[in-house]
């Protein structure tokens, strides 16, 4: 029997394409391994950052 979690998923399950500079994409996943995260974790952290400062709650 599956075992039902009760903390909410956080399995992504939407992708964002984008097209950039491939030196530009390079040095930005490169700085971000030096400062021990992941591009992607970033993005999300802008996105939701953005999203916070631009909507009216």
């Amino acid at each position: 029997m599956a075992k039902k979690d009760s903390k909410k998923s956080t399995k992504k399950n939407s992708q964002l394409v984008l097209r950039l500079d491939k030196d530009e994409r390079d040095a930005f996943v490169e700085l971000c391994k030096e400062l021990d995260t992941s591009a992607a974790r970033e993005i999300r952290r802008f996105i939701r950052g953005f999203m916070k400062e631009n909507t009216e709650d």
